[in-house]
């Protein structure tokens, strides 16, 4: 994939949640929500301050991270469904 995001974005692929509930039950695609769960594929190299210094990006590839569920665009590259969002959407860190 040739695609990097610029300044504080993030290119994100979404982590599917289980497809059963706790008690046993199947969940269809139709009553699905889209998860707000992913794994950073790309990052930007980070915003830039008035004065022109750059604020480093908080996130790397590779985190898992949970984001707003109406956060950021998707977008198709080479075929999968991604997302790209600014870093500000991402909620936190999953370690």
């Amino acid at each position: 994939m040739n695609f990097r995001p610029l300044h504080d974005r993030v290119l994100v692929r979404r982590i599917e949640g289980d497809e059963k509930t706790k008690g046993g039950l199947i969940i269809p695609d139709s009553a699905k929500e889209k998860p707000a769960e992913g794994e950073v594929i790309a990052c930007g190299e980070g915003a830039r301050k008035d004065s022109g210094e750059l604020i480093a990006m908080g996130v790397k590839d590779g985190d898992r991270i949970l984001f707003g569920k109406w956060s950021g665009t998707e977008v198709t590259i080479d075929g999968e469904e991604l997302l790209i969002m600014k870093e500000s959407d991402v909620l936190g860190i999953i370690s």
